[in-house]
């Protein structure tokens, strides 16, 4: 069965990439723009993207591009950052119906897709930068978005897990950028750092929807002036000959403790055996019938949630789990017993074909969204792998056992984080 069909087409500069489909009664249409992470660049990266959100050289006014968002029967545009492995990922989205659904049959989709090309090539501009009130009024923000990572402590133990973990190296930057960075930001810098962005990133745009590809390709031709780049120089990802396992504990003013655990996978989104590392990490603790799940929060009763995930373009695995404080010790021993029964093959055929049918239920169910069916495709973009859909979910049934006691063999231990509640915090 054939899950997902793309149609690509480049221009210069730019990869388009076409998902037709009667699935869905909207439009989504991604712009992505890709840079290796780097401090220097990072803080700005986050912040132009909301600065062009305000405003156009045609409607300078925000109030006037939200009315105008409204004439497009409730278009929605937003603008997100994320990391991919070592690289940055600025996405624009838009949202918007399909006219073929509307009694008004108004060109709505070209309006769209004008509308976007505006907000990301003709900014509102003054004496040549952006706006200095908005610039202004977005770096405010910004500090406010980093700001409420440091203020959930979930969140905030990842943070300082990837910190310590990833030290010296561009994942352990943060996606939103660093808060010192974000003052000395001039309306002139972040022109700048915008202008750079859209003439050497990587550019990806998807649509995704009941759309004509023909009229989609005259479009983005028309309204998309983007210019030739050299490919991208990846960050290399260092190899280190041993993994030095060290433990960091951080005290602060919280009533649960956060305990996060990272490992290095040595196994990438790119090589063969990534789905049998997808399999380990949702036996060991991605699911709710996982060994952390069991044997951390249900056997123990240690954890008010116990839980692992991939960061699979970077090849890490990273345990979350919420415990009190007293508790910490016998919460780490417990994952270590874990995880070297994980290694040393101590799960059944049974649970490899529960969590073979979690995770082709996962993915069915993230394609199942149009932005989730371009977040798919787009892994891809980033590291070229030549791999569909159809053809992971068959890689993922082939695997055995023995794959997964392989897979699980080299991955090492790298860094234990805990934040540690204060004396006085119950």
């Amino acid at each position: 069965m054939t899950h997902l069909q793309e149609k690509t087409f480049k221009t210069s500069g730019l990869h388009t990439h076409i998902v037709k489909t009667e699935k869905f009664k909207t439009v989504t249409i991604l712009f992505k723009m890709l840079s290796p992470l780097s401090k220097d660049h990072v803080t700005m990266r986050s912040l132009f993207p909301h600065v062009l959100l305000r405003g156009t050289e045609k409607m300078p006014k925000t109030g006037e591009l939200r009315a105008y968002f409204d004439e497009l029967y409730g278009a929605t545009v937003s603008a997100d950052m994320a990391k991919k492995g070592e690289n940055h990922v600025i996405t624009f989205r838009l949202e918007m119906a399909n006219e073929k659904y509307l009694k008004d049959q108004t060109p709505l989709l070209e309006k769209g897709i004008a509308l976007l090309a505006d907000l990301l090539f003709h900014p509102y501009l003054e004496d040549g930068a952006f706006s200095q009130i908005y610039v202004e009024q977005e770096k405010r923000t910004l500090k406010q978005r980093i700001q409420a990572v440091y203020d959930d402590k979930m969140r905030y133990s990842n943070l300082r897990l990837v910190q310590e973990m990833c030290k010296g190296e561009p994942y352990s930057l943060h996606v939103n950028g660093e808060m010192e960075d974000i003052e000395g930001i001039t309306e002139t810098t972040l022109f700048k750092a915008y202008e750079h962005a859209l003439q050497s990133d990587q550019l990806d745009l998807y649509v995704v929807g009941d759309v004509d590809e023909q009229e989609i390709k005259r479009m983005v031709t028309e309204y998309f002036k983007t210019t030739e780049r050299e490919p991208l120089k990846q960050n290399i990802e260092p190899r280190r000959a041993q993994i030095e396992r060290k433990e960091v504990i951080d005290e602060e003013d919280v009533k649960q403790g956060k305990l996060n655990i990272g490992f290095r996978t040595h196994t990438s989104i790119a090589d063969e055996d990534y789905p049998a590392l997808h399999l380990f990490n949702g036996i060991f603790g991605g699911f709710s019938h996982s060994k952390l799940f069991i044997n951390v929060r249900e056997k123990a009763s240690l954890a008010y949630y116990a839980v692992s995930r991939l960061e699979s373009f970077k090849g890490l695995m990273m345990v979350m789990s919420g415990i009190e404080v007293a508790n910490y010790q016998q919460a780490v021993d417990i994952i270590q017993e874990q995880f070297e029964a994980m290694q040393k093959g101590d799960f059944t055929d049974e649970a490899i074909e529960q969590t073979k049918a979690v995770v082709k239920n996962q993915l069915l169910e993230t394609i199942d969204t149009s932005y989730g069916t371009a977040e798919y495709l787009y892994q891809h973009a980033v590291i070229p792998t030549g791999e569909t859909l159809d053809s992971f979910l068959e890689a993922l049934e082939r695997v055995t056992k023995e794959d997964i006691i392989k897979v699980g063999q080299k991955i090492e231990w790298d860094t234990t984080y805990f934040l540690k509640g204060t004396e006085g915090a119950s």
